[in-house]
């Protein structure tokens, strides 16, 4: 059997590696792995102009989608002004993935949103983002130090399709300042133990699921074997 192609959307960043310092697209090794692992093939997806053209010819080419993690979405995407948190958002990442997402939509294409991607798909559907979750919250448990993963305990919704795949409970790695206020066509189906949102899913059959928590680090296989697996049957 064919292994089905996934996408990866990827960072367009200054970045160092050997001799070299200069702007590269990039993601970290994880995704990969967790696709390879999953039996899919990776394909990075850098920002590509034009957006809505390169979406659909990408689209029409994969088998499944993760709309990865990253920077902040802007504001604007959503008609509010920036928290003063709220940074370093990237107007081409933004375009590119809610393009993206235009385009699975025609072609019923499984998508996995993971951290920003739960954002970037709330936004692309209508929704809003709590921009500072130490505002609701009163702490930076999900968003511990620069450079590192807080540990979040996460209660599933009974019956819902994420819980049928990971169990009615998990301790995950998160990373975000941010979270999901409003999710039009989705429904809320993780929260952490201080009432976060931490998950989300579309209904019917097409598989669109979004976590606010980092399974890649983790190699979380119930996941990404999930989006594979709904990728092979197309």
């Amino acid at each position: 059997m064919t292994r089905p192609l996934i996408g990866l959307t990827s960072y367009r960043e200054k970045a160092r590696w050997g001799v070299w310092d200069q702007h590269a697209d990039l993601l970290p090794t994880g995704y990969a792995r967790a696709i390879e692992a999953a039996g899919g093939v990776p394909v990075l997806l850098p920002p590509t102009t034009p957006y809505d053209e390169a979406a659909t010819a990408a689209v029409h080419r994969l088998d499944g989608l993760v709309i990865s993690g990253g920077a902040d979405v802007s504001p604007q995407r959503y008609d509010e002004d920036p928290h003063d948190r709220t940074t370093n958002w990237r107007e081409d990442r933004d375009s590119w993935e809610l393009a993206l997402l235009d385009a699975a939509d025609h072609t019923d294409l499984p998508v996995l949103g993971v951290c920003r991607g739960m954002q970037v798909m709330a936004v692309h559907s209508g929704g809003r983002l709590d921009q500072h979750v130490p505002d609701l919250v009163g702490h930076d448990g999900h968003n511990p130090a620069p450079g590192v993963f807080g540990e979040t305990a996460v209660s599933l919704a009974p019956g819902s399709r994420l819980a049928a795949l990971i169990g009615p409970s998990q301790t995950v790695h998160c990373h975000h300042h941010q979270s999901v206020r409003d999710h039009p066509g989705f429904a809320a189906v993780a929260w952490a133990d201080d009432g976060v949102l931490e998950a989300m899913e579309g209904a019917g059959d097409r598989l669109r699921i979004a976590v606010q928590w980092h399974p890649e680090v983790a190699a979380d296989a119930g996941l990404f074997n999930a989006l594979v697996d709904a990728a092979s049957s197309r």
